[in-house]
């Protein structure tokens, strides 16, 4: 088993672990095995969302892992859908039912949906839900400051969490400084890029070559430094490791301002801007 991610306290005095594993297209049978060898591994974060498709999965290889429940941290995430109150309340008692847990660590609006206008609704289910004991911890994810503001100002409730897309193409500087500002932890969807060209970068090849470890490695660390929660998806056993054993090493600062440089106008993978991208 691999060493346990260290945690962090969030703004509501719970604890969060700063690694994950992430649970996206990992369904059914196959993908129930992977989760439950992620957990044997030492993950305790695993992050999933009704749109996955998989809360069943990923809830069957919580049972089978045999982890004492209150060792796990367990994130699932409100479609733009089922934003209006009632139907928030019902989705977060399905995904209870569905996983078979009692309650979720951690539960986000999955995106704000701005065109539809129903963010603040939903957050105000959450903010009930969390109340009647079904979630320990609300957030947010792909929030851009406009929309944290707005919950602020009309329900007083910050979120604990806001998840982003943050890779070295896209590093997110200025929605990483009023997170911190507003004592709200950044989590990382997508921390490789989906495996994308980022991977490929001479510049982080170098940096891996001169530390003795993966690329990988180097851009979560380089996240990790950057003081971003991550939550990195892997079937393969090695990677699940490699993506946990992240602390025997660290950047220096010529080499996370390296990376910084990466950053480019347009970086995001499939062009998902929170201002108007809709997904329900």
């Amino acid at each position: 088993m691999g060493k346990l991610a260290p945690e962090i306290t969030l703004n509501d005095g719970n604890q969060i672990p700063v690694i994950g594993f992430g649970t996206y297209l990992l369904n059914g049978a196959s993908g129930c095995n992977v989760i439950t060898q992620a957990i044997q591994r030492g993950y305790r974060l695993l992050d999933d969302a009704v749109n996955y498709e998989n809360e069943g999965a990923v809830g069957e290889a919580i049972r089978r892992s045999q982890q004492p429940r209150s060792n796990l941290f367990v994130t699932s995430k409100l479609p733009g859908r089922h934003h209006q109150y009632q139907a928030a309340i019902a989705t977060i008692q399905e995904s209870l039912f569905r996983m078979k847990l009692d309650y979720f660590d951690l539960y986000l609006i999955h995106w704000p949906n701005p065109r539809e206008d129903h963010y603040v609704e939903a957050w105000q289910a959450l903010i009930a839900a969390q109340k009647f004991g079904l979630i320990r911890s609300i957030g947010v994810s792909n929030f851009l400051p406009e929309h944290i503001d707005r919950l602020e100002k009309e329900t007083g409730v910050l979120p604990a969490v806001n998840q982003i897309e943050l890779h070295p193409y896209w590093s997110q500087k200025q929605q990483r400084q009023y997170d911190a500002d507003k004592n709200i932890f950044t989590q990382a969807w997508s921390p490789l890029g989906r495996a994308s060209a980022v991977l490929q970068e001479p510049v982080i090849q170098q940096i891996a070559k001169n530390q003795q470890k993966s690329v990988g490695q180097i851009i979560l660390r380089w996240e990790l430094q950057l003081g971003v929660g991550i939550i990195p998806k892997s079937s393969s056993a090695k990677r699940q490791s490699d993506n946990l054993n992240l602390f025997d090493f660290s950047l220096s600062n010529s080499e996370m301002e390296q990376i910084n440089q990466l950053d480019r106008p347009n970086g995001r993978n499939k062009n998902q801007d929170p201002a108007i991208y809709q997904e329900f």
